[in-house]
C-alpha cells in the first residue's frame, strides 16, 4: 500500500515536471472510467495522450488570438444569413476552409458600413487561428499610422518584416479616410511584398473598386495596389442593410429613405 501511494505521488509530480497538466488533472477520473468501461491499456493511454494534445492545441489557439488582436470575438455562427441574404452561405463555407490561404489567394468584403463585413473578416481570422495559422487584424487607418511612424523614426523595414510574418493578415475599413502620397506609398510596398510571398490578405472596404482611385493620393498606385489584390482574390459584395439599424427598424424608428441601403457602386463613405 505504502509502494502504492508513492508511486501514485510519483506520478503525479512526474507529469507535472513534464508539462503534461491535462494528464495530470485528468487521470484520477480516467483510471475510473477505464475501468468502468473495459477499456485496453492501449485505448487507455491513447485517450489521455489525445485530451493533453487537444488541450494544447486550445491553449495554443488562445494565444494566436490573443496575438491577432481581434477588436471582438465574432464566430460564422452568429452571422446573420438571413438578414443578409446576398451573402453566399456555401461560399463562406468554401472560404473557412482555408483553402485560400494554402493557395494564397486573398479575399475582399465590399459592401457600405454595418452589413457584416468586419464580422465575417474576424470569422475568417478565428478559424485560421485555430488551425494554426498565425493572423494579424488592423484597421486601415492604424495601419497606415503604424508604417508611417515606422518609416519616420528608420524602423519601416522592421515592421514590415512584422507584418509579413503572419499567413493572414486583415486590413479593415479601408476607404474611411483618403490616403497621401505617403501612406498609399507605404500601404503598396506591404501589399506587393505579400503578393510576393503569396501571403493572403483579407481586406474589408465600403468603396467599390471604381472608387479606388480617389481613395489613393495616386491612380497609378491604386491601379497597382488593386491590381495585386485582385489577381489571386475572391471579392464578396454585401448589399443590405446595416445590423446596427436593425433593431430600429423593427422598432419602427427609420424612414423609409434610412431603410434604404445603397448598392456598392453607390457608397461614398
Amino acid at each position: 500500500m505504502a509502494t502504492d501511494v508513492m508511486c501514485y505521488e510519483r506520478m503525479h509530480l512526474n507529469l507535472k515536471r513534464l508539462g503534461l497538466a491535462e494528464i495530470d488533472a485528468r487521470i484520477d477520473s480516467s483510471v475510473q472510467e477505464a475501468a468502468s468501461q473495459d477499456l485496453s491499456l492501449v485505448e487507455f493511454v491513447d485517450r489521455l495522450l489525445e485530451a493533453e494534445v487537444c488541450a494544447r492545441q486550445g491553449r495554443a489557439a488562445e494565444t494566436r488570438i490573443s496575438l491577432a488582436r481581434f477588436p471582438a470575438r465574432k464566430s460564422i455562427d452568429s452571422f446573420d444569413f438571413a438578414f443578409q441574404p446576398s451573402v453566399d452561405r456555401r461560399q463562406i463555407k468554401d472560404l473557412l476552409t482555408l483553402r485560400f490561404l494554402a493557395e494564397g489567394q486573398n479575399v475582399v468584403l465590399l459592401g457600405p458600413p454595418g452589413v457584416g463585413k468586419t464580422h465575417l473578416a474576424i470569422a475568417l481570422g478565428l478559424a485560421a487561428c485555430q488551425a494554426d495559422h498565425a493572423v494579424y487584424f488592423t484597421t486601415a487607418h492604424d495601419l497606415v499610422q503604424m508604417l508611417m511612424t515606422s518609416s519616420a523614426i528608420g524602423r519601416f523595414n522592421r515592421k514590415m518584416k512584422f507584418l509579413l510574418h503572419p499567413s493572414l493578415l486583415i486590413i479593415d475599413e479601408v476607404g474611411y479616410l483618403p490616403l497621401d502620397r505617403e501612406a498609399s506609398n507605404l500601404l503598396f510596398q506591404l501589399i506587393s511584398q505579400r503578393y510576393e510571398q503569396a501571403a493572403s490578405v483579407i481586406l474589408t472596404s465600403n468603396r467599390s473598386y471604381g472608387e479606388w482611385g480617389s481613395m489613393f493620393a495616386d491612380t497609378v498606385i491604386a491601379s497597382a495596389v488593386l491590381d495585386r489584390l485582385l489577381h489571386r482574390s475572391v471579392t464578396i459584395t454585401i448589399r443590405g442593410e446595416s445590423y446596427r439599424l436593425k433593431d430600429r427598424r423593427r422598432a419602427g424608428l427609420l424612414t423609409t429613405a434610412s431603410r434604404t441601403a445603397p448598392a456598392p457602386d453607390q457608397i461614398k463613405g
